[in-house]
């Protein structure tokens, strides 16, 4: 299999704690391994992460990178200890609508590594980003209803809830409700990151 991540975004951000960069051809073992020890968790909300999620499911991501911000404008990002290196998860924008001037932002985290502000401080590190470099108004975060992990996320960057979206996620072959949240600049919570 060919990749062509070569033409994926080349954006880093940084923090002290953490680094934020597109994903590279060598990062399969890195993203396979996370998702493999987080399934239970992961499992319940994000419907690419099944039991049967294999190596090659993590290749296909990886080649896809190329094209979905080529054709799609989407921006995903490895989050990764800064001092460590240590892969901690996934965030990133897609659904762009350059036209409205909006975007999905969308996080994910290995389950050892929940807990610490990671997701807050990743996601206040992309939408900051994004406002500016692409001159985004508006920023959705859609959250399951159960999924309270990342509701508290949105809440901690400042988003506002907006309300419940109805059928608006699909897992397992379902509609499912979601939290639908937005964020415009002024919102941003910029006590959010640790």
């Amino acid at each position: 299999m060919t990749t062509d991540l070569m033409c994926d975004h080349e954006v880093r951000l940084t923090s002290d704690r953490l680094l934020l960069r597109a994903f590279q051809p060598d990062d399969v073992d890195i993203i396979f391994d996370a998702v493999r020890q987080s399934m239970p968790e992961l499992s319940r909300w994000l419907p690419w992460c099944h039991a049967n999620y294999c190596r090659d499911d993590t290749r296909e991501f990886l080649h896809q990178r190329g094209t979905a911000f080529r054709e799609l404008g989407e921006h995903a990002f490895a989050v990764l200890d800064q001092k460590t290196g240590r892969f901690l998860g996934a965030t990133g924008l897609n659904q762009l609508d350059r036209n409205g001037r909006r975007a999905n932002l969308g996080y994910w985290l290995r389950t050892d590594a929940t807990g610490n502000g990671y997701a807050t401080e990743a996601t206040l590190m992309v939408a900051r980003w994004a406002f500016h470099a692409l001159q985004l108004e508006r920023i959705e975060i859609v959250a399951a209803i159960g999924n309270v992990a990342s509701q508290r996320v949105a809440i901690a960057v400042g988003a506002v809830r907006e309300g419940i979206a109805r059928k608006r996620l699909r897992k397992d072959d379902q509609q499912h409700d979601a939290v639908l949240f937005s964020l415009i600049q002024s919102d941003l919570n910029v006590e959010a990151v640790r």
